[in-house]
């Protein structure tokens, strides 16, 4: 017989046995054969819609996931953008050497993942401007319509950037456009679908305004890109697309000078502060098959401070005889930009342009079709029309998604071949940027015009105007 002192030893080993045995049953049950622990199933696929919904989902609410930006090649980028149209100080003709594509946008996204090198995105501008004028505000550009609400600028672009990073193999890019919106008449090259402005002066219009190629050599000093076909006319602050730009509206400066070229651009990085660009072209905003096409030079040259808080950019834009054509204007242009701190910075553009033998708006030689005669002596036919202009940008950058800025600006059309009326004329712009995460841009503004001289506004029925306008920029 066992004492009582033993069988409560065993009985308290038996518990402890049991609990132990309970307890690793527990630990060793498969966790799948919980009912509180289903497994996991697979996302479902998404749609093209519904992918590209959510590209606009996650940038509007700043949810998209932000991986560290790729390398890039020289000197660091003064400017963020957004807000601001760049991130490097501008230079035309070519893309910025050393820096990568890391754009990302909704439509490519949504179409393939943005896997592919070849791109295709736009956006679509729709506009308002309220006006003193009744039935025009031009040389006030891109609006030049008073009292209306238009479209534009309706894009798209067919891309691929060249690899300029690298420095170990020739890369080959593209650029195709389709443009149609009440902008076409600011692109429009005579013998591209030109008949829309010059001879029925539609509102409305289509012009492909970029189709060139891009060649990047990175064995020529620091790379150099050779574009070749029509692109924007290189020189100045301001360009004919309007994401490109600070202000929806357009300087006067920019509304007579040239908008495109068609020909073959070397645009050479000597060192990480000086550029480089000659060229030839077939004029200014003419066909090569056009009776008003003549090689042109162009040459160009670009300083940066290691600082990268000035830039300097100086060119001789589209150089022949001079004489008179469509659109053959002689241009010397030269661009300063100066950033004072991190949120304020400028930049200031100044040119003179002119055409020899223009004919006189008194006399019996008949201008060409599009183009305006020349305020000439009396008695005289033909004679010089120049013209200078310059523009000044102040701009402070008050958030990742907000900047101001204040725009001034004279032009001195002496003999009124740009304009039609031979007057100086000066502007004034205060605006407000403001982005929604990096795919819409809402640009609201308040400007002032004044014609020294005479009456040259509202078809020449006011000496000043006022206008209160914004554009709406959305990208896909």
């Amino acid at each position: 017989m066992f004492s009582k002192t033993w069988v409560g030893r065993l009985a308290l080993l038996f518990v402890c046995t049991g609990w132990s045995a309970s307890c690793s049953s527990a630990q060793n049950t498969p966790a799948q054969a919980l009912p509180d622990n289903p497994p996991p199933q697979p996302a479902k696929a998404q749609s093209f819609f519904q992918r590209f919904i959510q590209f606009y989902r996650e940038d509007w609410h700043a949810t998209a996931s932000q991986g560290a930006p790729p390398p890039r090649r020289g000197l660091p980028s003064p400017l963020e953008s957004p807000p601001f149209p760049n991130s490097d100080w501008s230079y035309g003709g070519s893309p910025v050497l050393g820096e990568p594509d890391s754009n990302s946008y909704p439509l490519m996204t949504a179409w393939n993942g943005a896997r592919s090198r070849t791109k295709v995105y736009g956006w679509v501008e729709p506009t308002v401007n309220f006006s003193t004028s009744t039935h025009r505000n031009y040389p006030e550009t891109n609006d030049i319509y008073s009292n209306r609400l238009e479209m534009n600028q309706l894009i798209v672009y067919v891309e691929r950037l060249p690899d300029s990073v690298q420095r170990e193999h020739v890369d080959v890019g593209y650029h195709l456009t389709a443009f149609y919106g009440t902008d076409y008449r600011f692109t429009t090259d005579k013998g591209y679908f030109s008949d829309q402005l010059l001879v029925h002066n539609h509102q409305y219009g289509f012009d492909p305004v970029l189709e060139y190629i891009d060649i990047y050599v990175p064995h020529v000093a620091h790379g150099m890109n050779i574009r070749a076909g029509r692109f924007i006319s290189i020189p100045g602050i301001e360009a004919q697309l309007t994401p490109n730009n600070y202000m929806f509206s357009h300087s006067l400066l920019y509304s007579i000078d040239p908008f495109t070229d068609t020909g073959i651009l070397a645009t050479v990085e000597l060192s990480d502060q000086w550029l480089v660009q000659a060229g030839i072209t077939g004029s200014h905003d003419v066909a090569l098959w056009t009776n008003d096409a003549q090689p042109s030079a162009t040459a160009c040259v670009s300083y940066t401070t290691r600082s990268v808080n000035n830039n300097v950019y100086l060119c001789a834009n589209g150089i022949n005889d001079g004489k008179y054509a469509y659109n053959n204007l002689q241009q010397y242009d030269a661009t300063w930009y100066h950033k004072f701190s991190k949120s304020w910075h400028m930049a200031t553009e100044a040119y003179v342009m002119y055409q020899r033998d223009v004919p006189s708006v008194s006399g019996s030689i008949k201008p060409e079709l599009g183009t305006n005669g020349a305020t000439c002596r009396p008695g005289l036919e033909t004679c010089f029309a120049p013209e200078y202009a310059a523009v000044n940008y102040i701009l402070r950058q008050l958030s990742e998604h907000d900047f101001i800025g204040f725009r001034s600006d004279l032009l001195n059309d002496k003999k009124g071949q740009r304009t039609g009326f031979n007057t100086k004329y000066t502007e004034n712009t205060l605006m407000l940027s403001h982005w929604i995460g990096t795919t819409v841009q809402i640009r609201p503004e308040i400007r002032f015009d004044h014609a020294w001289d005479r009456k040259s506004y509202d078809l020449g029925k006011r000496q000043s105007q006022l206008t209160i306008a914004c554009d709406l920029i959305f990208h896909y």
